[in-house]
């Protein structure tokens, strides 16, 4: 891979073969794990200016309509997250010359508070071409990464590095967006109560676009204006079911894809993958968001399964196959399904592998209940160095499929209702006990073992079954976050501490030696538009798990109001919820429960002139003992902790508070 410095170009062909389709990757990360910013697109003219709003792509308006343009959204690596865009260069209109590639950052964040700036580019065939980092970031709040412009016949890439303190209000003026401070009207779909500020990009009239309010002024909560979840009028399914007309209970509404008389698991696989396929070809914009990431362009869509292909002396029958035209070129890729915790078979994946090589398939897909995890594939496949044809393997787990149908029908919207009724149709197969597409539901045969030994106290580091936990803990956490964030219409992401470029499987041996240690399994979850990371915490000796949320004290204001507001705040809460006081340097300050502390709030404020730099606010709830996911099992209890959690704390708590300590001392009564 090619590392760029500031200013440097060069040409995506001479780079690769197959440049005509990109993965652009923006990635950074923040030693307090709640870092986080917002990519955009522009495409400019010859002027470079944009020709319309309309070729602004953003997390309102993140896909153009030719398949030019898609923003992907993030997606978990090693040190925390990327944010990853697909480029059609075949499918970029003729009057754009330069392609922009930016993120920007909302309120008083700057790009000066994150780490490991970088952008890298792949080509279609998932070849990584060329790396840039930003080592220079400081008080901006918007940055443009790099840009593509074209030369000739011929596109190549130039490492800007160049930020805004204006923020992307700032960037979008530059380039010819006009910028207005308020919205005169609201869109019809929205989520209230979790949208951040937000300006209004004047756009045409069908199209009404925001973007964060870096340029705008500071807003109370009371006054926020909310951020509308789409910039068009798409159809989304409502999120209170209208009333039934049956006449009791017991009847059953009719379903397109009925999964109660599914009897085996080859049942199972063949009906999901027929049903998956189908919706896939039916909703353009769900095929896209499934196999853009792929490399495969926008442009129509046709699926298959139960293909017979040629195979030495035996005929195979791959599960699917999905094949996509675009301006008379074809992408096309194999299908292998799994369903109801069947593992992938490696010998399957690479008889499947060779045939694509041999009838030039672009990839390989795998579809299981299992989560991939960076630098740890679940299946090793060998590849021809020698053959010219490249073949990729990339895999899906049915929880993905799920949140992205959930991210489309409930938040995003679709073209229309027929779309939104087929994606329902399929939420709703997904997502019945007999489909056997439940995501990850096995904490694995280690796992029984690893317990007792934690217990006894006889596991030592080093054991390979502590490290098979490790992973599969992993997993588990990052099926939590796509079922979360599906639920929510949130980012919600895997919050990981570690140095950019550090080995993903030499971060797990260390969890698990730690694990062996101090018998806890720990995670930390960012989710959109609250105040702190959620951190969750298994305890294997114990049998408990924690969940917390450290909350910043606001930068205005006295202890004690803080505490009334704080405790007001969490009036639904459950009595039993733990509350302690964060003070700065190595003293603790006050704890008690929210029980204790309502009618006294003035309790969790300090009695000495510590500096109160925030409150953490935990609860305790059993730990399931069983690997898989029934009542009594681990994973079960692990999503209602969490569950729990966030409905009756973190939904409560005001979001976006401002950091920075204040002395007690400024007052401790009224």
């Amino acid at each position: 891979m090619l590392e760029m410095v500031k200013g440097a170009n060069v040409g995506l062909a001479s780079l690769s073969e197959d440049a005509s389709s990109v993965v652009l990757s923006l990635a950074w990360c923040s030693a307090t794990g709640d870092g986080d910013a917002d990519v955009s697109v522009l495409l400019l003219d010859a002027n470079g200016k944009v020709r319309s709003d309309a070729d602004f792509f953003f997390y309102n308006n993140p896909t153009a309509a030719d398949g030019s343009v898609q923003l992907l959204g993030k997606t978990p690596t090693a040190d925390g997250s990327e944010d990853r865009i697909t480029l059609d260069l075949t499918a970029m209109p003729s009057g754009v010359e330069r392609v922009v590639v930016a993120a920007s950052r909302y309120g008083d964040a700057r790009f000066g508070d994150l780490d490991d700036l970088r952008i890298a580019i792949a080509d279609r065939a998932g070849e990584s071409l060329l790396g840039f980092s930003i080592t220079d970031a400081g008080v901006e709040s918007a940055f443009i990464f790099g840009e593509l412009y074209r030369r000739g016949e011929e596109w190549k890439f130039r490492a800007v590095g160049q930020g805004y303190e204006t923020g992307l209000a700032g960037l979008a003026t530059d380039f010819g967006i006009d910028v207005d401070d308020a919205s005169e009207e609201e869109p019809e779909e929205s989520v209230a109560g979790t949208e951040p500020s937000a300006v209004v990009v004047e756009a045409p009239a069908e199209s009404p676009m925001t973007v964060p309010a870096q340029a705008a002024a500071p807003e109370t909560a009371a006054t926020k204006p909310r951020r509308p979840r789409t910039a068009k009028k798409k159809v989304t399914i409502p999120q209170t079911a209208p009333k039934s007309l049956a006449e009791n209970d017991a009847w059953r509404q009719a379903r397109l894809f009925p999964a109660s008389s599914l009897k085996n698991d080859r049942e199972r696989e063949t009906r999901a993958t027929s049903v998956l396929l189908s919706v896939m070809a039916q909703v353009p914009e769900f095929g896209r968001r499934l196999t853009a990431a792929f490399g495969a362009p926008a442009g129509r869509m046709q699926t298959f399964t139960e293909v017979s292909l040629p195979h030495g002396d035996t005929p195979k029958r791959p599960d699917g196959v999905v094949r996509v035209e675009r301006a008379g070129k074809l992408w096309t890729a194999l299908v292998e399904t799994k369903t109801n915790g069947n593992p992938l078979k490696p010998e399957q994946v690479q008889d499947y592998m060779d045939i694509a090589a041999r009838r030039g398939y672009e990839a390989v897909i795998t579809l299981s209940n299992d989560v991939a995890l960076e630098g740890r594939p679940l299946v090793d496949v060998k590849i021809d160095g020698r053959r010219k044809h490249k073949v990729t393997l990339w895999h899906l787990s049915w929880a993905e499929v799920t949140h992205q149908a959930q991210m489309l029908i409930r938040h995003e919207g679709v073209g229309n209702a027929a779309h939104a009724w087929l994606l329902n149709e399929l939420l709703h197969y997904l997502q019945h006990e007999n489909s056997g597409c439940h995501g990850f539901q096995n904490m694995g045969s280690a796992w029984v073992p690893v317990r007792k030994g934690i217990e006894e106290e006889t596991l030592c580091q080093g054991d390979q079954r502590a490290v098979e936990v490790a992973e599969n803990w992993e997993r588990l956490v990052r099926q939590v976050c796509l079922r979360l964030g599906g639920e929510l219409g949130q980012k919600v992401l895997p919050v990981q501490r570690a140095k950019r470029g550090t080995d993903p499987q030499a971060r797990r041996v260390a969890l698990a030696d730690s694990f062996c240690e101090n018998g806890r399994l720990n995670a930390e979850i960012r989710i959109d538009g609250t105040p702190g990371v959620m951190a969750l915490v298994a305890d294997l000796r114990t049998g408990k798990l924690r969940t917390s949320i450290e909350v910043p004290a606001p930068e205005q204001g006295y202890p004690l109001t803080w505490a009334k507001r704080l405790i007001r705040q969490l009036a639904e809460a459950p009595a039993d919820l733990h509350i302690e006081t964060l003070v700065q340097g190595e003293g603790r300050g006050p704890r008690g429960t929210l029980e204790r502390l309502r009618p006294e709030p003035a309790d969790i404020i300090p009695k000495d002139s510590f500096q109160i730099t925030g409150f953490r606010l935990s609860l305790l709830k059993g730990m399931g003992s069983a690997r898989g996911n029934a009542e009594s099992g681990f994973i079960r209890s692990v999503d209602d902790a969490v569950d729990r959690f966030y409905a009756n704390v973190v939904a409560h708590l005001e979001s976006r508070q401002a950091r920075g300590p204040r002395p007690v001392e400024a007052a401790t009564t009224g």
